[in-house]
């Protein structure tokens, strides 16, 4: 297998080792821009053209690059006809132009996938099995942390996270929590919005979000910010039986306040399970899963005002 990652930040990090782990005879590519010093990451080979590879020998390409950029990386790779691995958010903002080209790369039919790394947090899986039959009156979705903790040693301030004219904004960074839903319960039929940023942060981009979805059997609120210190993520759904509540950071399900699920899995795993659904399913089968068409969708809730 050979692949070609754009883009050498933390996160793809966490891709080039999940691709190491369970495919250790695998080829990878970095393309890095001129001039840039040398990452020196064991068993990455890095370029600075793309011709210097012969691109119709990859098995993917995967795009992790400032999300910024995503729209001209896109354009530029799909001639190649390569499976894409995107990751998340797809876009910075929505526009003509980012649409024409997803329904250009549908139209081609080029396997793709929008990396959204909880849809393979075992309490995640675990409750959309539970949910099967089960009427739901209401969904509470809660993510709350504190952004100075997010990069240690790194002024805050200066983050594309805190900054609105970078494209940063909780609402983009918690993403996550908009794809599980939609994942979990599919398309609203009705949706509301609001964004601020008047904590004691003191920073341009939206520190704060909440969103209203309505179904038509029930309504989820999911509510999103920068400045809560006690790390807190969790996923509330009340039943007509009773009501589970999943801790994303403890990877549990209580059901009635009862522990029904518990999972030793780590954060890091699953990038491995993600990485490893990808290639046996969206590759060797091609599966569609959070194709770039679905990941555009998410994207138009999330950024709506």
């Amino acid at each position: 297998m050979k692949v070609l990652i754009i883009g050498l930040g933390s996160i793809a990090l966490k891709h080039i080792k999940a691709l190491q782990e369970l495919y250790p005879s695998v080829v990878i590519y970095a393309l890095r821009r001129k001039g840039e010093p040398s990452k020196g990451i064991k068993g990455v080979i890095e370029i600075f053209d793309m011709d210097e590879i012969a691109m119709e020998t990859l098995s993917f390409i995967l795009i992790s690059n400032p999300t910024s950029v995503h729209y001209d990386t896109i354009q530029k790779v799909i001639r190649y006809k390569k499976p894409l691995f995107i990751e998340k958010p797809l876009f910075g903002s929505l526009s003509k132009e980012a649409n024409d080209l997803v329904m250009e790369v549908g139209r081609q039919g080029i396997p793709t996938y929008v990396a959204c790394n909880l849809r393979f947090l075992e309490s995640i899986v675990k409750i959309k099995e539970l949910l099967v039959g089960r009427r739901v009156n209401e969904v509470n979705v809660y993510c709350g942390s504190y952004l100075p903790d997010w990069r240690p040693n790194v002024d805050f301030r200066k983050v594309y996270s805190a900054n609105k004219e970078m494209g940063g904004g909780v609402h983009v960074d918690l993403i996550h929590e908009l794809d599980y839903v939609y994942w979990l319960f599919g398309a609203p039929t009705r949706t509301q919005s609001f964004f601020s940023n008047k904590s004691s942060l003191n920073i341009t981009a939206y520190d704060y979000a909440n969103y209203l979805w309505e179904y038509d059997d029930f309504s989820v609120s999911v509510v999103l910010n920068y400045y809560r210190r006690d790390s807190k993520r969790t996923l509330e759904v009340l039943t007509e039986e009773g009501t589970y509540l999943v801790d994303l950071l403890k990877n549990t399900i209580l059901y009635n306040d009862k522990l029904v699920f518990q999972s030793s899995q780590l954060s890091l795993q699953t990038y491995t399970a993600q990485m490893q659904f990808f290639v046996e399913e969206i590759l060797n089968k091609q599966t569609k899963f959070n194709t770039i068409v679905e990941g555009y969708k998410v994207l138009e809730l999330c950024l709506q005002e």
